[in-house]
């Protein structure tokens, strides 16, 4: 599975997570009906939940105007996902979680949700004194 496919699967499972407030397990088999999840999707869906409480203090101190609750479901799923890839995966350029995360954006957000994602993550990335 390439990882942008991994990406989207982490997105739809993460999403159900947070909505329907089922397990990570539970989610995963939802997306993956009888394939095998591969191990970067894993890492991304466990890896958000496990810091999850930390990803949504740095999403907080960087979203201006909005409540993290306010943000939309798919957004709020998008922005983990980038932001756990930032801090924990040394092995992701920023660059490409950033991009990735826009792209997922625009398919799966509204109208503003690229931008509005771009904005928060290089926020982020400010935060994190990530260099490129």
């Amino acid at each position: 599975m390439k990882r942008h496919e991994a990406r989207e699967k982490a997105l739809q499972a993460l999403f159900q997570i947070d909505v329907g407030r089922i397990p990570p397990e539970e989610a995963l088999q939802n997306v993956m009906g009888s394939e095998e999840a591969d191990s970067f999707l894993r890492q991304l869906v466990f890896g958000v939940t496990e810091h999850q409480e930390e990803i949504d203090e740095l999403l907080r101190a960087n979203l201006e105007k909005w409540t993290l609750e306010r943000v939309a479901n798919v957004d709020r799923a998008i922005l983990r996902m980038a932001a756990y890839e930032m801090k924990y995966l040394d092995d992701v350029p920023v660059k490409v979680s950033l991009d990735e995360a826009v792209e997922l954006a625009k398919k799966f957000g509204d109208t503003k949700s690229g931008r509005f994602v771009n904005g928060v993550l290089s926020k982020v990335k400010d935060a994190l004194h990530i260099q490129e």
